[in-house]
């Protein structure tokens, strides 16, 4: 079985044997599994004592945040980083915990890198029940993703500043993942936000007056983000245009050109091909100088085309 346990008496931090664990009595008892399979559940349901709606929204292979009470107890589903890497639609990490008073469950199925800020902090003494420990979670989720967000907000300012046809593919390719990565993030944030705003106002006894200015703080984090999301969303949006822009006025320039030189030449063209037939009496067919004089009629008439669009600024 993969998981560890924590036992908090008086301020005294012990690391216990999780079975030990289901049945030891005091201020907090923190059982944390890293698995959600088959063996967990069983484990969960025979061993902890768990009602099956409890073990399956602890084991649930796909799940968003959200916060539900349950008799005496609280189920809370909150999404993390996490330092192993996550597909593009589902980029961040779950734990699902249980919560009464005493006794702390949680559940995660991928690394969540805020569980060791959690276990330092519980290590230094000021964790001592449930609604502490809850608390500690999601001031360490939003605290984790407060900088992955400002961060795209920077790598977004920095396409923006740096808009030029010359970079149109590279600033593309970054923009859309900017967006993407914006909204699966968003996907997760609103719904936390929320979470973690129903979990500040029940009426739970273990849950104190500071564990709630926490909770309404890691809230307010997450709503702010879950803006910052849209506003990058949007302006990822308007930067992807401006790209598309850009791109046709690349394409258009070059059209012009091509268009340009089609001109300068149709009447060359034409002009050589008239005095190439292959036919009797073309004038000045055994005329030494006429060669020449027909490259400096083309040549002529190319300068006066090309003279023509300069003064109709077409190269502009």
């Amino acid at each position: 079985m993969n998981s560890f346990a924590y036992c908090v008496h008086h301020a005294d931090v012990r690391r216990i044997d999780p079975q030990q664990a289901v049945t030891h009595r005091s201020e907090l008892v923190w059982i944390h599994r890293t698995d959600s399979d088959a063996d967990a559940q069983a484990w969960l349901r025979d061993k902890a004592g768990l009602p099956d709606y409890v073990v399956d929204a602890l084991t649930a292979s796909e799940t968003r945040p959200r916060c539900d009470a349950v008799g005496e107890g609280v189920i809370v589903n909150l999404r993390g980083r996490s330092d192993n890497a996550m597909p593009m639609s589902d980029p961040l990490a779950s734990v699902r915990i249980w919560a009464v008073a005493g006794r702390l469950i949680s559940v995660t199925r991928r690394p969540l890198t805020a569980i060791a800020l959690v276990e330092a902090e519980l290590a230094s003494g000021t964790i001592h029940d449930p609604g502490d420990l809850i608390a500690a979670f999601a001031t360490a989720i939003t605290t984790e993703l407060d900088p992955e967000v400002a961060e795209l907000g920077d790598l977004l300012d920095d396409c923006e500043a740096d808009l030029s046809g010359d970079r149109v593919f590279e600033l593309r390719q970054k923009v859309t993942k900017v967006r993407s990565t914006a909204i699966g993030y968003r996907r997760f944030l609103s719904p936390q936000r929320a979470a973690i705003e129903k979990l500040a106002a029940l009426p739970a006894p273990w849950l104190q007056g500071d564990d709630r200015l926490h909770l309404s703080a890691a809230a307010d984090r997450a709503a702010r983000m879950a803006e910052e999301l849209e506003s990058i969303r949007e302006r990822a949006a308007l930067t992807h245009e401006a790209l598309t822009d850009l791109r046709a006025e690349q394409i258009d320039r070059r059209s012009l050109i091509i268009a340009i030189v089609a001109m300068v030449f149709l009447p060359l063209t034409f002009l050589t091909g008239l005095l190439g037939m292959n036919v009797a009496g073309i004038p000045y067919a055994h005329a030494p100088w006429a060669f020449w004089g027909v490259v400096g009629v083309c040549a002529l008439l190319a300068i006066g085309i090309a003279g023509y669009f300069i003064q109709r600024h077409w190269f502009r």
